[in-house]
C-alpha cells in the first residue's frame, strides 16, 4: 500500500521522500519523480509530516526510535496509516510526543484500486486540530475522511471491520461449498443472496477467486489477514468478549497459510474450508 500511496501523492504535486526497509520497492517512486532515501533518520529531517506505512507496529518502532532516528523527532508530526492495535498505536502516540513529535492515527480501509481512484476510508484517530490541520493530505486518498475520535478510536474501528472481513469471507466461502456440494447452481444461488438482507457486496467481488480457486496478485494477502485477526483477538480479550466463532475462523486462515497460500488472497480461506 505504501508504494500506491506515494504514487497518488506524486501525482497530485506533493512533494515526496520515501524510505522503505526493502530498497527495490522504492525504484518506481524515484522514477516518478519522489527522493528516496536507505535511511529512515534522512525522510524524517528532511519532511515535516511523515506518513507511517508499514506492516505492523514492532517495524514502525523500529524505524522511529533507532538511536539514529530518535534525536530527530522532535517538531514532526507522524500520520499512522497502518493497521496496528489501539494500544499499540496509543503507544506510538506518547512515545513520539514524549520525543517532541506529534502523532495521529489514519487506518484506511480499501485496498491498491481503491488508493488509484482516491476511494479510501480513511478513518483518523487525533485532536479536532490535528485533524483540520491535515484534512487536506487525507483527501489525497479519500473523498471525505472521517475522524472517529482521539488516538485509538480510529485503530479499534479498523481491526473492528477487518474481523468483519475474516468473518464473512469465511461464512461466504462455508455456504458457497455447501450449495455446490449438493448440485445447487450457484448464480442461482447468488440471485437469491443478492435479494436479500444477508447479501454484502464483498461476496460477488470473491466468488469468482473461489468458484475459481484463483488467488494470485492479491491486494491483500492472506499473512496481513491473519495479523489483523490476531490483533483484535488480543484486543477483545482484554474487553472479555466472546471471541470462539473467530477463534475457529483465525484456525482456518492458518490452515490456508500452511496450504501455501500466505502471500496470495485471503479468499484462500475458501481451498481452507472447502478442500
Amino acid at each position: 500500500m505504501g508504494q500506491p500511496m506515494g504514487l497518488r501523492l506524486i501525482e497530485q504535486n506533493v512533494p515526496l521522500i520515501a524510505y522503505n526497509r526493502t530498497a527495490a520497492k522504492l525504484q518506481l517512486l524515484q522514477e516518478k519523480g519522489a527522493i528516496v532515501t536507505n535511511s529512515p533518520e534522512v525522510a524524517i529531517k528532511a519532511a515535516d509530516c511523515f506518513i507511517l506505512m508499514l506492516a505492523d507496529s514492532a517495524a514502525s518502532e523500529e524505524v522511529l526510535f533507532s538511536d539514529a532516528s530518535r534525536p530527530y523527532l522532535s517538531d514532526r508530526t507522524f500520520i499512522q496509516m497502518g493497521t496496528i492495535a489501539p494500544t499499540e498505536s496509543q503507544r506510538l502516540h506518547d512515545a513520539i510526543v514524549a520525543a517532541g513529535g506529534e502523532y495521529l492515527e489514519a487506518p484506511v480501509l480499501g485496498s491498491i484500486p481503491q488508493v488509484q481512484t482516491r476511494e479510501l476510508i480513511v478513518m483518523v484517530g487525533s485532536t479536532e486540530e490535528q485533524f483540520n490541520r491535515w484534512f487536506n493530505l487525507l483527501k489525497h486518498f479519500s473523498p471525505e475522511p472521517i475522524h472517529i475520535g482521539p488516538v485509538g478510536t480510529a485503530a479499534a474501528t479498523k481491526l473492528a471491520l477487518n474481523q468483519l472481513i475474516v468473518s464473512l469471507t469465511g461464512a461466504f466461502g462455508l455456504s458457497l461449498g455447501f450449495i455446490e456440494r449438493y448440485g445447487v447452481d450457484v448464480e442461482q444461488f447468488m440471485q437469491i443472496l443478492r435479494q436479500s438482507a444477508l447479501y454484502a457486496p464483498t461476496f460477488d467481488k470473491k466468488l469468482s477467486r473461489m468458484s475459481d480457486r484463483n488467488y494470485a496478485n492479491p491486494n491483500f494477502p492472506t499473512k496481513h489477514l491473519l495479523k489483523d485477526t490476531d490483533l483484535f483477538l488480543e484486543q477483545a480479550r482484554e474487553l472479555g468478549l466472546n471471541l470462539n466463532s473467530l477463534e475457529g475462523m483465525r484456525q482456518i486462515v492458518q490452515k490456508a497459510i500452511d496450504l501455501g497460500f500466505a502471500d496470495d488472497d485471503y479468499s484462500a480461506i475458501y481451498s481452507a474450508i472447502n478442500d
